[in-house]
This record gives C-alpha cells, structure tokens and sequence, in this order.
C-alpha cells in the first residue's frame, strides 16, 4: 500500500463495529494501519479476532448508540486506549418496517436517535478534540441510497438517511477550514442483517437484483476500499462527497 493511503499512527472510531459493514470497515482500516476503537453494545469479538490476525491493535468501547448520554465516554475512552482520534466512522445504524399509515412513534424516535441524532452528537465530540489538538480528521459517515430515493415502508430510515447526508454537507462546510474533512459513503443493496426480510422474498429479491447492473448484492468487504480512501491522505481535498458503492444502482 503506498504511503499516501497508509493509515499508520493513525487512531480511528467504527460505530457498530461487531458485524456486517460496521465489522468490514473496521478491519480495513486496521488492515491499512489504523488502531481502531470498536464501539457497539455487543462485544466484538469476532472483529478484534480478525484485527489481532492481522497485526494490529483494537480497544471495545462498550456504549449504548440508542442515545447522545454516552458520546462523550466514547470519545475518552477511545483516546484513553488508543491515543487522540483522527478518524470516526459513523456507522450504527438500526431500520423499522411499517406502512406509513401504521408508522409507530416509537419506530420513528428509535431510528432518527440511531441513525441521525448519535451521529452529529459524535461527530461533534470527535471535531472539539480535533480542534483542540490542533491535528485536524476525517469524519466519515455511512448513508443509504435512501439518502437519494425515497423506499417503501421505511419512514424513518428513509428520513434519518437523508438527513445524514444533508448533515454531512453542512459539517463539511463548517469544518473544511479547521482541516476536518467530512464524506459519506452510500452502501447500495448489502447482505447484512437490515436486509435478511429483503433477500428471503423471492419477489423483492428479484426486483433489486435486476436493477443492479453488477448482478449481485454487496458482501461487507466491498466497502473497504472506500472507507480506507476516505479516512487517508489521498482524499485530503475531499469534502462534502457522498460517494456510492452499490453496485452500479444509481447509475441505472
């Protein structure tokens, strides 16, 4: 790997760190040299396995990602662990399925926290640390094409994405000047855990395939190579993107 995508010294932050894309970015990023915080309510332990294979070094940052009450002890014990943090990855997230017409509050409130609120909060902690010290980072977050489009019985997934990509545009904006460089990756259809209910209907199964020109839907592993450009030097004059990795969907 050249050294302008190396991410060695470097400390980084993956929310949802245990499974699927949250798993997948986490040991790239180790992979290209980054120690890296681990964050979820489960213990990873299959993540830091793999991290530990490869030679790098990873810390558990037990934190319930539901609420903005434990964003500061996420950014402390990051730092305590591993050293002051240059890269977060905002990738928790949860989705509920309902038509609009039976939408629960609770479903809408669950999901705008996850996925909207808990992301701002961090990144807000993670730049006051940058800032401070004076090293500038790299915020990335993790969209949906429904940051784009609008879905089908997902209200609040579709409306918390969306706002997800118009927080990043903003922050980039706000934060460009202090060297804090704000981007989104936008995963398209992916084998993980919020697509089980997708992949087992034979008729929505069908209909995603066909609409995506790559033929398949996205392993977890895919999006590494994002997420290592993102987070290295090589995207230093990189602000405000959301750049797709699904497969050729948007481009249909």
């Amino acid at each position: 790997m050249t050294s302008n995508f190396s991410l060695k010294n470097k400390v980084a932050i993956v929310t949802g760190a245990n499974t699927g894309l949250g798993q997948a970015i986490a040991i790239a990023l180790a992979a290209a040299g980054a120690d890296v915080a681990l964050v979820g309510r489960t213990p990873p332990k299959d993540t830091e396995q793999q991290i530990r294979a490869l030679g790098g070094q990873s810390a558990v940052v037990m934190a319930d990602l539901s609420s903005s009450k434990d964003v500061a002890s996420i950014v402390e014990q990051s730092e305590s662990a591993l050293g002051p943090v240059d890269i977060l990855v905002n990738n928790a997230g949860i989705i509920r399925r309902q038509d609009a017409l039976e939408f629960a509050e609770d479903d809408w409130d669950d999901v705008m926290a996850t996925n909207l609120k808990v992301p701002f909060f961090l990144a807000q902690a993670v730049a006051r640390s940058m800032v401070a010290g004076n090293r500038g980072g790299k915020i990335i977050n993790v969209a949906s094409l429904l940051s784009f489009q609008g879905g089908i019985r997902v209200a609040s997934y579709t409306s918390s994405k969306s706002g997800l990509a118009g927080l990043t545009r903003l922050l980039a904006n706000e934060w460009a000047g202090k060297g804090i460089a704000v981007n989104a990756i936008v995963p398209g259809y992916f084998a993980t855990n919020n697509t089980v209910q997708l992949r087992q209907d034979p008729d929505r199964n069908r209909d995603i395939l066909a609409r995506i020109p790559a033929g398949r839907w996205g392993e977890p592993s895919d999006l590494g190579g994002a997420a290592v450009f993102l987070a290295s030097p090589a995207a230093d004059y990189v602000h405000g993107a959301m750049i797709p990795v699904d497969g050729g969907w948007l481009a249909r």
